[in-house]
Protein backbone atom coordinates (compact mmCIF):
# COMPACT_ATOMS: atom_id res chain seq x y z
CA UNK A 1 0.00 0.00 0.00
CA UNK A 2 1.37 3.63 -1.00
CA UNK A 3 0.32 6.04 1.31
CA UNK A 4 0.46 9.80 0.48
CA UNK A 5 0.34 12.80 3.01
CA UNK A 6 -0.22 16.65 2.45
CA UNK A 7 -0.98 19.08 5.00
CA UNK A 8 -4.32 22.19 4.75
CA UNK A 9 -4.02 25.10 6.85
CA UNK A 10 -6.27 27.68 7.40
CA UNK A 11 -4.79 31.02 6.51
CA UNK A 12 -7.64 33.70 6.72
CA UNK A 13 -11.40 33.53 5.95
CA UNK A 14 -11.99 30.81 2.94
CA UNK A 15 -8.18 30.22 2.03
CA UNK A 16 -5.91 27.55 3.00
CA UNK A 17 -2.39 26.73 2.22
CA UNK A 18 -1.83 23.19 1.11
CA UNK A 19 1.83 21.80 1.56
CA UNK A 20 2.72 18.25 -0.25
CA UNK A 21 4.59 15.30 1.31
CA UNK A 22 7.07 16.76 -1.06
CA UNK A 23 7.71 20.21 -0.24
CA UNK A 24 5.50 21.54 -2.18
CA UNK A 25 3.04 24.57 -1.47
CA UNK A 26 -0.37 26.15 -2.89
CA UNK A 27 -2.67 27.81 -1.89
CA UNK A 28 -6.17 27.58 -2.67
CA UNK A 29 -9.53 29.47 -2.08
CA UNK A 30 -12.91 30.35 -3.16
CA UNK A 31 -12.37 33.92 -5.19
CA UNK A 32 -11.80 34.96 -8.55
CA UNK A 33 -8.14 35.19 -7.90
CA UNK A 34 -7.18 31.61 -6.08
CA UNK A 35 -6.96 28.33 -6.51
CA UNK A 36 -10.53 26.49 -6.77
CA UNK A 37 -9.79 22.75 -5.39
CA UNK A 38 -12.20 21.18 -8.18
CA UNK A 39 -9.83 23.37 -10.52
CA UNK A 40 -6.93 21.50 -9.10
CA UNK A 41 -8.37 18.37 -9.22
CA UNK A 42 -9.12 18.72 -12.86
CA UNK A 43 -5.60 19.77 -13.54
CA UNK A 44 -4.29 16.33 -11.38
CA UNK A 45 -6.82 14.68 -13.16
CA UNK A 46 -4.83 15.85 -16.69
CA UNK A 47 -1.08 15.60 -15.33
CA UNK A 48 -1.75 12.31 -14.30
CA UNK A 49 -3.29 10.68 -17.62
CA UNK A 50 -0.91 13.62 -19.56
CA UNK A 51 2.14 11.74 -18.00
CA UNK A 52 0.74 8.45 -19.12
CA UNK A 53 0.55 8.96 -22.19
CA UNK A 54 3.61 10.77 -22.87
CA UNK A 55 5.74 7.88 -21.08
CA UNK A 56 3.51 5.06 -23.40
CA UNK A 57 4.20 7.09 -26.83
CA UNK A 58 7.89 7.05 -26.05
CA UNK A 59 8.17 3.63 -25.33
CA UNK A 60 6.55 3.09 -28.44
CA UNK A 61 9.04 5.27 -30.12
CA UNK A 62 6.87 8.74 -30.72
CA UNK A 63 8.53 12.23 -30.90
CA UNK A 64 6.18 13.85 -28.93
CA UNK A 65 7.13 17.96 -30.12
CA UNK A 66 3.66 19.65 -28.36
CA UNK A 67 1.20 17.66 -26.08
CA UNK A 68 -1.89 19.62 -24.76
CA UNK A 69 -4.90 18.30 -22.21
CA UNK A 70 -7.70 20.13 -22.31
CA UNK A 71 -10.68 19.40 -19.76
CA UNK A 72 -13.95 20.24 -19.68
CA UNK A 73 -16.20 19.23 -16.62
CA UNK A 74 -19.80 19.62 -15.83
CA UNK A 75 -21.02 19.20 -12.34
CA UNK A 76 -24.13 18.16 -10.78
CA UNK A 77 -26.76 21.11 -9.52
CA UNK A 78 -27.31 19.51 -6.01
CA UNK A 79 -25.10 19.50 -3.71
CA UNK A 80 -22.75 17.98 -2.99
CA UNK A 81 -22.18 18.64 -6.86
CA UNK A 82 -19.79 16.59 -7.58
CA UNK A 83 -17.88 16.06 -11.10
CA UNK A 84 -20.54 14.04 -13.55
CA UNK A 85 -19.15 14.27 -16.68
CA UNK A 86 -15.37 14.96 -17.78
CA UNK A 87 -14.24 15.21 -21.22
CA UNK A 88 -10.19 15.16 -22.19
CA UNK A 89 -9.23 16.39 -25.23
CA UNK A 90 -5.67 15.04 -26.94
CA UNK A 91 -3.64 17.10 -28.64
CA UNK A 92 -0.42 15.83 -30.12
CA UNK A 93 2.19 17.22 -32.50
CA UNK A 94 4.67 15.41 -33.49
CA UNK A 95 7.02 12.15 -35.05
CA UNK A 96 5.77 9.04 -35.80
CA UNK A 97 2.27 9.91 -34.04
CA UNK A 98 -0.30 7.38 -35.93
CA UNK A 99 -3.86 7.00 -34.53
CA UNK A 100 -3.54 3.05 -33.02
CA UNK A 101 -0.24 4.03 -30.61
CA UNK A 102 -2.40 7.16 -29.60
CA UNK A 103 -5.77 5.24 -29.28
CA UNK A 104 -3.33 2.35 -27.43
CA UNK A 105 -1.80 5.21 -25.16
CA UNK A 106 -4.95 6.94 -23.98
CA UNK A 107 -6.63 3.24 -23.57
CA UNK A 108 -3.71 2.54 -21.51
CA UNK A 109 -4.07 5.55 -19.46
CA UNK A 110 -7.47 6.22 -18.71
CA UNK A 111 -9.02 2.45 -17.99
CA UNK A 112 -5.43 1.13 -16.34
CA UNK A 113 -2.67 3.24 -15.14
CA UNK A 114 -4.16 7.35 -14.47
CA UNK A 115 -5.29 6.49 -10.63
CA UNK A 116 -6.62 10.36 -10.80
CA UNK A 117 -9.39 9.07 -12.98
CA UNK A 118 -10.05 5.54 -10.94
CA UNK A 119 -10.17 7.66 -8.40
CA UNK A 120 -13.20 9.66 -9.79
CA UNK A 121 -16.88 8.96 -10.04
CA UNK A 122 -17.49 10.57 -12.97
CA UNK A 123 -18.30 9.54 -16.95
CA UNK A 124 -14.76 9.89 -18.26
CA UNK A 125 -14.51 10.68 -21.69
CA UNK A 126 -12.17 11.86 -24.43
CA UNK A 127 -11.03 12.63 -28.28
CA UNK A 128 -7.84 13.27 -29.52
CA UNK A 129 -6.07 15.13 -32.67
CA UNK A 130 -2.35 14.32 -34.15
CA UNK A 131 -0.55 16.97 -35.90
CA UNK A 132 2.14 14.99 -38.05
CA UNK A 133 5.63 16.74 -38.40
CA UNK A 134 7.34 13.97 -40.26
Amino acid sequence: MITIKTKIKWDEKLKFNANSGAGHNISLGSGDNENSPLELLLMGLGGCTGIDVAMILKKMKAEIEDFDVNIEAERADEHPKRFEKIHLSYYLKGKNLDEKKVEKAIDLSENKYCSASASLNAEITSSYEIEHTD
